[in-house]
């Protein structure tokens, strides 16, 4: 007895251990990670393509974007500064951006003015070189049109308007929000929609900041439509999205531990007919998940929302361990020793761990971060119950459950005897032959789906406020664009600007929709000094006729005298990015220059409405200091190769299973106690091809894990055998609740976790029907 007490006090001593951990950090707050880019792994070959994706993400997510809108532009205004200044009030943005300070044109035309013979449109060089720019036709069309659209500069400085022509030509229409009344709207359907933008006080992917800010918003719009019936408003953000899935995820999470501890908690009492294992197995599987949870937090500094929702799936696979030893004091009657009983069922009880650690293993040598911390949290989660069911659980049972088998046990007992009286070995092998006949042509018609948003479940109705923003303001955001490189600030816009002539071909050809750049703002310098060569060979190559072309036309002689004097002393005069960069209307396009880098600088290039991955992936290769970052391609091709991968994963891990099995009940053995599990999974994936729903590289990692719980099944059957009637009801037993446990996650929004949930539901139901066949081959049944 003084080894069960020294036993219990040790596993006390790392209890207290843990629990001494968990209050230490669970104290200062959980970090609970809700940002879905922390799900994948660095893709992208070039560093700095990653930093810049990290930075796009940070920037955007922390911004908000929001439309208030009402069929009468007057209550739209107002409706607009009532919602902002209760925002303001909340405190919850930084910085919130409602009315537009008034538009000078002016800030514009003296940034670009004093470098005006650097700057020339492609239409306009063309033309140019064609001989076909009629100066006088163009002056007479800027005399005749002086406030045409895009006519921005004074006929003094842009007699010609080829700077009025080099300017309609940036991307600044890109969006269809135009200015009224301090604000920007824009119309659809009868409605005016005023635009609000704001930045976060803090992070969007702070759990308790997500929900003071879908407070305080939903507070501002409720009060809204008090004052206000008629008014509607859209909502855009990551700190939206992020709050939707904590609250789907905690939702979820809630569901699968509680349905599957209840049914757990009743199919425990249904055998047992006591509370005290009840308590105990709860107390074993809490202690594991509580132990999980520190180490995760201890060694990811946070826990993942899919790890949460994974863990509370976790109670069906570690609620094995204490079953087993229960059931074993259960058939042992009056005859109970636990320290006996516990020396019979642990080897079985070791190897189910080993194979458990072999599976979930499998998840470490995966780049997903998500993954590995799953990995480690399902590992030590059955470690730990492991422990607990060698430690302390003997302690407790030193006496013996006199009541034996219950009716539930012999109906159980009975029926496993007569199917082995009815049921041989050859027909066993006759029904294996006639499963795999069926499952092959269903695993060969298997349809593959690897796409990123399998990692991504996002609220329907956010996607369809999002979808009404993007139309109504022309915005379309994207996680793919060209990184462009340099070894000075030069080279960077040159080669932008070679960039850049291939996207506006693309653009003609309807490749994509448009794009936007730095080097569309600020030109080369190379680009301006030959452009200034336009102007000096086809304009004042002839300075006489140049003033007879503008007295012509009723100007002023200082006209020309003052644009030829401009001209001579704007020789060395160009239009740099730092010039540019501080100019007040920059700040919407600031973000496309990174700057410098370890290697030089760097700007991007972003892209609206692709239609062709595939050749733009070909010209970011063709281009000197140009890459194509597609962050969701790259994700999307590394679950491909992994996918690839995981039949020779699986069929490694069958092999190493096998070895460990062999060394302890030998080879014929080994693959007879393997046959129920390599069935179960051909049967899984079978289904799902006769049933046309394509499979991920989750699946696959579902299938591994259908391995490893269709072995355990049958080792325990191995170890336990059926002389006793408990055994067999703790081995069917353990298979219930892995099959409740996992089967819910089926249920999961998130299409990962949904598609890893329905392979092991079908996986582990098929391997409840096949693993008995392994007594038929192991071992006889005994009355």
């Amino acid at each position: 007895m003084s080894v069960l007490r020294w036993r219990a006090l040790l596993w006390l001593t790392f209890a207290f251990f843990v629990i001494g951990c968990g209050l230490v950090q669970f104290s200062r707050g959980v970090a609970l990670q809700t940002d879905l880019m922390a799900l994948l792994p660095p893709t992208e070959r070039n560093p700095l393509a990653e930093r810049v994706i990290e930075k796009l993400a940070e920037v955007n997510g922390n911004r908000a974007v929001f439309l208030v809108g009402a069929s009468n532009p007057e209550v739209t205004g107002k409706a607009v500064r009532l919602f902002a200044e209760r925002l303001r009030e909340s405190g919850v943005f930084r910085r919130l951006v409602a009315e537009m300070p008034k538009f000078d044109p002016d800030q514009i035309t003296k940034t670009y003015a004093g470098y005006r013979f650097g700057l020339l449109s492609e239409n306009d060089r063309s033309a140019f070189r064609s001989k076909e720019n009629d100066l006088k036709e163009r002056l007479l069309r800027k005399l005749h049109a002086p406030f045409r659209l895009g006519a921005m500069f004074s006929i003094e400085d842009d007699p010609f308007g080829l700077l009025d022509s080099w300017f309609s030509g940036l991307p600044l229409k890109d969006i269809k929000l135009e200015p009224e009344d301090g604000l920007l709207v824009a119309r659809a359907d009868g409605r005016v929609w005023g635009f609000i933008f704001g930045e976060l006080s803090v992070t969007a992917y702070d759990s308790d900041f997500q929900e003071r800010v879908v407070r305080e918003v939903t507070r501002a719009e409720n009060e809204l439509r008090t004052h206000f019936e008629d008014a509607g408003v859209l909502r855009s953000g990551a700190v939206f999205y992020a709050s939707a899935a904590r609250t789907e995820a905690k939702s979820e999470m809630d569901f699968i531990g509680t349905v599957s501890t209840l049914c757990i908690v009743l199919l425990v009492y249904l055998v047992f007919r006591s509370f005290l294992p009840i308590t105990l197995g709860l107390l074993s599987v809490g202690f594991g998940v509580l132990a999980a949870a520190v180490l995760s937090v201890s060694v990811f500094g946070e826990i993942h929302l899919i790890t949460l929702v994974f863990g509370a799936s976790l109670i069906g696979d570690t609620i094995d361990y204490p079953i087993q030893y229960l059931s074993a004091r259960l058939g042992a009657g009056k005859a109970w020793d636990p320290l006996s009983g516990l020396r019979r069922i642990a080897p079985g009880l070791t190897m189910a761990l080993l194979v458990g650690i072999l599976g979930y293993g499998v998840l470490v040598f995966l780049p997903f971060p998500a993954l590995l911390q799953i990995a480690a949290f399902s590992i030590t989660g059955l470690s730990v119950t492991w422990i607990t069911v060698l430690t302390l659980l003997p302690f407790f049972l030193r006496s013996p459950d006199s009541r034996g088998a219950n009716s539930v046990i012999s109906f159980l007992q009975g029926g496993l005897i007569w199917f082995q009286v009815k049921t041989g070995k050859k027909k066993c092998a006759a029904v294996a032959g006639a499963l795999v006949v069926f499952a092959l042509p269903g695993c060969f018609s298997i349809k593959w789906n690897d796409e990123v948003s399998l990692l991504i479940s996002r609220s329907p109705d956010l996607m369809r406020q999002e979808s009404r923003i993007r139309d109504l303001t022309g915005y379309s955001g994207g996680s793919q664009f060209f990184l462009v490189e340099g070894k000075t600030p030069e080279e960077v816009l040159i080669n932008e600007e070679n960039l850049s002539a291939k996207l506006a071909e693309m653009a003609a050809q309807g490749v994509i929709a448009g794009f936007r750049g730095i080097s569309s703002f600020v030109p080369s310098r190379e680009r301006q000094m030959r452009n200034r060569l336009f102007w000096e060979r086809n304009i004042f190559s002839d300075r006489e006729a140049l003033r007879r072309v503008l007295s012509g036309t009723g100007l002023h002689e200082h006209v020309a005298n003052a644009l030829i004097e401009d001209f001579d002393a704007s020789k060395n005069r160009f239009l740099h990015v730092s010039h540019w960069l501080k100019a007040p209307f920059s700040f919407p396009y600031r973000h496309l220059w990174v700057g410098e880098t370890r290697h030089g600088f760097a700007s991007i290039v972003l892209l609206r409405d692709i239609r062709d991955f595939g050749r733009l992936a070909a010209l970011g290769e063709g281009l000197e200091g140009v890459t194509f970052v597609d962050k969701v391609g790259s994700v999307s091709r590394l679950f491909r190769s992994y996918r690839e991968m995981g039949c020779s994963w699986l069929f490694y891990a069958v092999c190493l299973i096998c070895i460990v099995l062999s060394a302890r009940y030998g080879c014929l053995q080994a693959i007879c106690l393997l046959s129920p599990a390599l069935l179960s999974m051909a049967l899984s994936m079978a289904l799902f091809g006769y049933m046309g729903i394509p499979m991920t590289l989750f699946n696959i990692l579902s299938l591994m894990l259908v391995l490893c719980a269709a072995v355990n099944y049958a080792i325990f059957m191995r170890e336990g055998g059926v002389k006793v009637a408990a055994t067999l009801a703790g081995v069917l037993l353990s298979a219930i609740t892995d099959l409740l446990s996992f089967g819910l996650l089926s249920f999961s929004s998130t299409p990962a976790l949904s598609g890893f949930g329905l392979t092991l539901l079908l996986g582990i139901g098929a391997s409840i029907v096949l693993t008995p066949g392994v007594l038929v081959f192991c071992r006889q049944v005994e009355s």
